[in-house]
């Protein structure tokens, strides 16, 4: 089979379905595309010149998905048709059938480009939230009355912010309950956000995966029928036919020197065939000596009530090596904060903490913690 052309595929906030035939050309192997965000230019540009874009790729590959680069240049995982319909399959397998789907992340992203590749494998028409002018709670709940009407099993993925947004108001909590299973990803839920949720009896399923493994592989910490998780090292690893071939832009990456599996960048643990993400091993904050999982922070701090979001960083500190400074959103004032983090060692608490309206973003649910550290 001869190479295609890697073609840039704009995808809108205002109207993402409107990629659904190039996405269906994708998957039966007409055409490779690389998905980029229609509204940002310079992130466009960026994907495309960092994934060589317009230059030949193998004809077995339907889609290069970014990586958030969060902590770095995007890397383009080089996904197949059959990565991405095995991670449909197995992901309908685990909710108990095929159904509705309602978009309401971004699709230049694999977790909304998946909500439209679950829909074209179940043969539906997906709906889809205009986001340009953000999550609107009110047009999520009306679309999930649509979905309702149909008789069919709904679904839908959200970001833990989505989540706590629409458990803000009676509205959203009403919308939030029609729907058979809520996919949350993107960061890690709170206990506290994950017990309000039950509280409510809403059907929240939290996911763990990548770009690089199509998607959510691990559901509520266990893989998804086909997927396999191991530890090594303390380093977690994913394996199974949803796992990519590797990169666009780093050939031979030891993340793929496997086949099949794919070595994360995330430490944890499997007890009892249940994987829990500790946190990244890349963003490990060495502080006087001390080593901390920023991750351990940002979940004690979202689980003080009326925290949104938070963030946790290690900035550079002529006697600690790296101080620890933290940022959050919502309503408590930062010295409840402190009062709330009273259970800690004191020497894991921030040294700096600042209180911000928003989180700055570079993907759905994901922080950049670069911007973060420049704050400081």
């Amino acid at each position: 089979m001869s190479p295609h052309t890697l073609e840039v595929l704009p995808v809108s906030l205002a109207e993402p379905t409107a990629i659904i035939e190039q996405l269906e050309a994708a998957v039966v192997g007409k055409h490779s595309f690389l998905p980029v965000p229609a509204q940002d230019p310079a992130r466009a540009q960026l994907l495309a010149a960092s994934q060589r874009a317009g230059q030949p790729i193998d004809a077995e590959i339907a889609l290069v998905m970014s990586t958030s680069g969060s902590t770095g240049t995007p890397k383009g995982a080089l996904l197949t048709a059959g990565n991405l319909i095995s991670s449909a399959d197995a992901t309908h397998a685990r909710l108990g059938g095929e159904g509705q789907w309602l978009l309401a992340m971004p699709a230049h992203h694999i977790a909304g480009i998946q909500v439209l590749i679950r829909s074209l494998v179940a043969g539906v028409e997906p709906l889809a939230l205009n986001l340009s002018g953000g999550f609107d709670v009110t047009e999520f709940t009306a679309a999930a009355r649509e979905l309702k009407e149909t008789g069919d099993r709904i679904y839908t993925a959200l970001t833990p912010m989505q989540l706590l947004k629409a458990m803000d108001t009676l509205e959203g909590i009403e919308g939030l309950r029609l729907f058979d299973a809520i996919l949350i990803g993107g960061a890690a839920l709170s206990h506290r956000a994950g017990e309000a949720a039950a509280a409510l009896s809403i059907s929240i399923v939290t996911t763990y995966g990548s770009s690089e493994t199509a998607g959510g592989c691990v559901y509520d910490g266990r893989p998804l029928p086909g997927a396999r998780g191991r530890v090594r090292d303390s380093r977690i690893e994913l394996g199974g036919p949803m796992i990519a071939r590797g990169y666009r832009n780093e050939a031979g990456s030891e993340a793929f020197s496997e086949a099949g599996w794919f070595r994360t960048s995330d430490a944890g643990e499997l007890v009892d065939g249940r994987l829990t993400v500790t946190g990244r091993l890349d963003a490990v904050i060495d502080s006087g000596g001390l080593k901390l999982h920023p991750e351990v922070l940002e979940r004690a701090i979202a689980d003080i009530k009326g925290v949104s979001a938070a963030c946790v960083v290690g900035i550079p500190d002529p006697r600690l090596g790296q101080a620890i400074v933290a940022v959050y959103s919502g309503t408590p004032s930062p010295a409840a904060i402190i009062e709330g983090l009273d259970d800690l060692p004191r020497w894991q608490l921030p040294k700096q903490l600042m209180h911000l309206s928003a989180l700055p973003m570079i993907g759905p649910g994901k922080v950049d913690r670069r911007a973060v550290s420049r704050l400081f």
